[in-house]
């Protein structure tokens, strides 16, 4: 892999098992948007890997596809920044794919840390995640597409993080979005105000 932060952090963009506005488990449509955004901020914060999690063949196809322009085509040329942030994307047909690969790599099972948008007992705060990269264990951050990850995925995690809150009572984040925010918290550097 090749992040630069020092953490051995990856983020895991999980399109199943995932749930619907209903709360039906379903498996999601990978979006262009997520794939390049997110890589984006991965590079720009120094993430270790991304890994798209889908288990629909189709979806696969697209996902290798959209690569393919950007790391072997017109598009590594085009535009050598996207190409850098595109490096870090795997696509896995499942979380334990995704889990045994990182364990090879890194020599030991990587700690699930799952995102949520609801307030679960017990949570992870951001200064407990930022305190656990410092030990060289890898972590995996775990987004949710469409209405989030599905309970058995959170029963599964090792942990929970804090949901991140606003201004008022909306929250409803685009997952682009909410990748950004958690990773400048847990990798970015403080400032003063």
């Amino acid at each position: 892999m090749t992040g630069s932060s020092g953490k051995r952090l990856y983020v895991a963009l999980i399109h199943h098992p995932v749930i619907d506005k209903n709360g039906e488990t379903i498996a999601s449509a990978v979006t262009n948007l997520d794939l390049h955004d997110i890589a984006r901020v991965c590079r720009t914060y120094g993430v270790e890997g991304y890994y798209v999690i889908t288990p629909l063949k189709d979806q696969m196809l697209l996902v290798k596809r959209i690569l393919d322009h950007w790391l072997n085509g017109v598009g590594r040329t085009y535009n050598p920044n996207r190409q850098q942030a595109l490096e870090l994307v795997r696509v896995k047909a499942t979380a334990a794919e995704m889990i045994s690969e990182i364990a090879e790599v890194e020599g030991r099972r990587p700690k699930t840390v799952a995102t949520t948008a609801r307030r679960h007992a017990g949570s992870l705060s951001y200064r407990r995640l930022r305190d656990m990269l410092v030990d060289p264990a890898p972590i995996v951050l775990a987004f949710g597409t469409a209405w989030g990850l599905s309970d058995t995925f959170m029963a599964d995690a090792d942990f929970i993080l804090d949901p991140l809150t606003g201004a008022g009572t909306y929250n409803h984040l685009s997952v682009r979005s909410a990748v950004s925010i958690i990773l400048d918290r847990v990798l970015g550097k403080k400032f003063k105000r």
